[in-house]
Order: structure tokens, then C-alpha cells, then sequence
């Protein structure tokens, strides 16, 4: 069927006490095997993709697979952008066929929030799509598992910001962190049950991954109506791949056989290559692994930093650090991209 808005598919979980599974995809296999899912278990779904996924792999790309694979199947798909980042690109999302936007002002001030908010609502309005916004902050490392009321959603806020901006559905932060928990996180859930009472639009629980399903469950009983997941799907595709080429090694031998397809001449060459990159040996290949290294870090700095789990803030400092010592330019390029990464946590914090 073709591609529905996330309106109607809300609604229908408040009214009726449940809640809609949302999931960032990030690839096709992603999106095929979410709805796969979704129609074994006879439930609507959204899938969603954030400004870094649609960085490489564009709005119009994700929309043309999501509204592809939707056509297939009976159950309701709703194509949404989550944390979308600005007005441009939620406006944007809608040209190209999304059928429900979320725009992030979490980090600005309350009216900050709402003055941005209200601009995509307006336009969003146009389209007949549905809009969700964020109030309060989610976390995203490890010292924001613990629910904080100066972060945390406030209830007289959260009606003040519905009634203001005419969203139609809203993210509310009680303790819940993006990426996987270090601790055991401090849900407030009485604070879902207060905003509830005074909010008249769906609410979503954002960062549900690694909550056990108890949490989940009781924040659904207490009126969440949209469920996001994200980490554990990458988890899960990561670990499937790795899986497949262990229980697989023809996957490795297939790699060499369209290698022999090649003149005999270069079939050694890059055999030859392949061979000395893996031994680590020569200059020349530590300097490729470093720069494998040093390019996932930068790409990762690239990413949005609410994408990022609690482990990575370490990490994108420590990743590429052995690798570069005794190639002196690697050396600096590693210690700009540390310095990029210290800015990037800076602002966030600054913003929270």
C-alpha cells in the first residue's frame, strides 16, 4: 500500500493503549527486513532515517526504497526524518515524499524551540504531513542516565509548547539516553503519566534501546505512543554480517574468484597487496590502516552526536591513536580530529 502519515497510525495508538515501533534504517536491507517484521507481526510501522544516514545516501534515495517496499505489503509504512536538524531539511523531507518530519529544537531555548517548531508546523501544515518536536533533552553519554529535572520534559512546559506551535506529536525526556546504557538508567515515569494529563498529542519515548521491556511496556501503559529504536538495529545488522562471513568463508573465496578473473599479472598484484595489507608489515601498509582508522573517525565526527553510544565520546579520541605514532602528518591529522570531537561534546554540553 502506498506510504501512510504518522497521524492517523498515532491516534490510533493513543486511543487504543499501545504504542507504534519506530526504527532508523540505514541501508535497503535495513528497511526490507523492518517491514518484514512488521508484517509478520501484522503491525503499522515507521521507519525512519536521520540527516546523517541521508548525508550519503540522500533523501530521495531512502524515499524511492521505503515507497518500493511499502507498495509490497498490506500493513500501514510511514516514511518519517527523525532529529531532523533545521527547517531546510525538514521541508526538504517533504518534497521528497516523507510522510511525517520531526524537527529537533531541543537544543535551542524554550522559545527558540517553539519559534522553529511553528515555522515546519506552518509549512508542514501545506503538505497534510504530521510534524513531531522534541522538549527537554534525551542524553547521550553516561552522565545523563540519570533522570534530572532540569533536563527532564516539564509538564506546564510541554502544554504551553503543544498549544503554541500545533505539533502533532511530541518527544518528552524522563531519563532515557540515545545509544546503549553504561548503568541502569532512572527512568521518571510518574513524569509521562503528568504530561499526559495536560498534552492532548501522542507522546514518544526516544533512546529505547537497551531499556528492558518492563520499562518500555510502562512507559507505553503511561501514554507513549511511539517507540524509537536505533542502536540495537545497527547491533544487530553488525553482528549478522559478521556471523554470515565466519559460518561463510566461500564468501572470502568468492572475493578471490572474481580476482582470477582478471589478467594473470594484476590477479597477483592485488593478491600480493591484499596479502601484505593483512600482515601489517610495511610502512606502506601501516599507513593504510591507519588511514582506515583515522577515516572513521572523521566520518564519525560528521555524524549527529545524539547517534552517538556513551562508549564513542572515549573512543573517537583513542581509535586512531596508535596507529598514526611515527607517521608524523597522520599525527596531526589525528590530533585535529580529537580536537573536532572535544568541540563537538563542548557544544552539545553548551546546549544542554
Amino acid at each position: 500500500m502506498p506510504l501512510v502519515t504518522s497521524e492517523k497510525m498515532l491516534l490510533d495508538a493513543k486511543k487504543d493503549g499501545y504504542a507504534v515501533g519506530a526504527f532508523n534504517v540505514e541501508n535497503m536491507e535495513m528497511v526490507k527486513a523492518v517491514i518484514a517484521a512488521a508484517e509478520e507481526l501484522n503491525a503499522p510501522v515507521m521507519l525512519q532515517t536521520t540527516p546523517s544516514t541521508v548525508k550519503y545516501g540522500t533523501l530521495e534515495t531512502f524515499a524511492g526504497i521505503v515507497k518500493a517496499e511499502a507498495a509490497k505489503t498490506k500493513i500501514p509504512v510511514c516514511l518519517h526524518l527523525d532529529h531532523g536538524n533545521s527547517f531546510e531539511l525538514a521541508v526538504q523531507a517533504m518534497k521528497a515524499g516523507y510522510t511525517s518530519v520531526m524537527i529537533d529544537g531541543s537544543h535551542e531555548d524554550f522559545e527558540n524551540n517553539i519559534a522553529v517548531t511553528k515555522k515546519v508546523v506552518d509549512v508542514a501544515n501545506a503538505f497534510g504531513i504530521p510534524v513531531e518536536a522534541e522538549l527537554g533533552k534525551v542524553g547521550g553519554k553516561e552522565d545523563d542516565l540519570e533522570a534530572d529535572a532540569d533536563t527532564n520534559t516539564d509538564p506546564q512546559e510541554a502544554k504551553e509548547f503543544v498549544e503554541r506551535t500545533g505539533v502533532s506529536s511530541l518527544a518528552v525526556a524522563i531519563g532515557t539516553a540515545h545509544g546503549f546504557y553504561v548503568g541502569t538508567p532512572v527512568l521518571d515515569k510518574p513524569r509521562v503519566s503528568a504530561i499526559k494529563e495536560v498534552v492532548d498529542v501522542p507522546l514518544v519515548l526516544h533512546g529505547a534501546s537497551g531499556l528492558s521491556e518492563e520499562d518500555v511496556r510502562e512507559c507505553v501503559e503511561r501514554g507513549m505512543c511511539k517507540v524509537n529504536f536505533a542502536t540495537e538495529l545497527r547491533v544487530a545488522y553488525t553482528d549478522a554480517v559478521k556471523k554470515l562471513l565466519e559460518e561463510k568463508p566461500e564468501l572470502k573465496e568468492a572475493l578471490d574468484g572474481l580476482l582470477r578473473e582478471l589478467p594473470k599479472a594484476l590477479y597477483q598484484e592485488f593478491t600480493a597487496l591484499l596479502a601484505e595489507m593483512e600482515a601489517l608489515q610495511t610502512r606502506e601498509a601501516q599507513v593504510y590502516k591507519a588511514l582506515d582508522k583515522l577515516e572513521a573517525v572523521i566520518q564519525h565526527n560528521e555524524s549527529d552526536i545524539s547517534t552517538w553510544l556513551p562508549l564513542e565520546y572515549e573512543l573517537q579520541k583513542t581509535y586512531a591513536a596508535k596507529s598514526v605514532l611515527g607517521f608524523p602528518f597522520l599525527e596531526k591529522l589525528q590530533e585535529q580530529a580529537v580536537k573536532d570531537t572535544d568541540e563537538k561534546i563542548r557544544q552539545k554540553e553548551e546546549y544542554q
